[in-house]
């Protein structure tokens, strides 16, 4: 299995734009976490035949709802409310480029939930390190270390799936395109 890197680096200035609103950042990751475990349930349902990914993706929606639970625990504990889901640009710029046709398309939903778990694995650990020590620090890396575990996990069933000769070429169109996405977003207190 090919390792990869993504192609855009977060700026410091989204460091900054979060940690200067980091209530709004919680709420953003709170939905991100639902958004997950949605995206986990959505990836079985539509592939029942396909042992190795229910199994995965049941493992993946319970644990991004457990994420969520904790997000909100600390949302509360703030003072703060959920709010209504936003559209996320990322994401939906991402799925405009999903390819049309049965094996196509599942390739490109594994590649572009590896490279979207990768996403929040960066961007995850940039906030961890700038967290000071503390609980919100431990409870951030812990998040970087499971989003880690969920890129490999998709490329994994990726190439349990698909031959490498099918993976790579479209892995590489994929980053690139994620890079060129990133550069076009504002930055935001948002995961994405």
């Amino acid at each position: 299995m090919t390792r990869y890197t993504l192609k855009y680096a977060t700026p410091q200035a989204w460091i900054d734009t979060v940690l200067n609103d980091f209530d709004a950042f919680l709420i953003d990751h709170a939905a991100a976490e639902k958004k997950a475990s949605g995206m986990a349930v959505s990836m079985l349902s539509h592939y029942p035949d396909k042992a190795k990914l229910v199994e995965a993706m049941s493992d993946l929606a319970i644990e991004e709802m457990v994420h969520f639970r904790d997000v909100v625990k600390l949302i509360h504990q703030r003072g703060l409310m959920l709010a209504a889901d936003t559209k996320d640009e990322y994401i939906n710029a991402f799925r405009q480029l999903m390819r049309k046709g049965t094996d196509v398309y599942f390739l490109d939903r594994l590649l572009v939930g590896s490279i979207v778990e990768a996403r929040g694995c960066e961007r995850f650990g940039l906030i961890a390190e700038a967290l000071p020590a503390g609980d919100l620090k431990k409870f951030y890396l812990a998040i970087t270390e499971s989003e880690r575990r969920h890129d490999d996990l998709f490329l994994t069933l990726a190439y349990e799936y698909f031959q490498p000769e099918q993976i790579e070429p479209r892995l590489q169109e994929l980053l690139n395109a994620e890079a060129d996405i990133m550069k076009t977003l504002p930055i935001l207190a948002q995961l994405h």
